[in-house]
């Protein structure tokens, strides 16, 4: 995942168990979005992952607690439309 993933991207938090080295509780939200601040390429003491990723919450988490979403598709913005004119009768 840590090659298709990078900084600016968004993820979803998939899982919001507590650390899985420590014990302790984390501040991730499941069901909650976050930007990825960096990728760390150093493997989760826990084995399962290839990267850390730093999502400005804490420190750094293992990438399996995210799944990244689909990069937004552009915005259609509102175009102007362009009325036939009306003509004047004369008569």
């Amino acid at each position: 995942m840590s090659d298709a993933i990078g900084p600016g991207d968004l993820v979803l938090c998939v899982n919001a168990a507590p650390n899985h080295v420590t014990g302790q509780p984390v501040p991730l939200q499941a069901g909650e979005t976050y930007r990825v601040v960096m990728v760390m390429d150093f493997a989760c003491p826990c084995g399962r992952s290839d990267a850390l990723l730093d999502v400005g919450v804490d420190f750094a988490w293992c990438q399996t607690r995210f799944r990244l979403l689909p990069k937004p598709k552009a915005q259609a913005r509102p175009r102007r439309v362009s009325a036939p004119r009306e003509k004047e009768r004369v008569g």
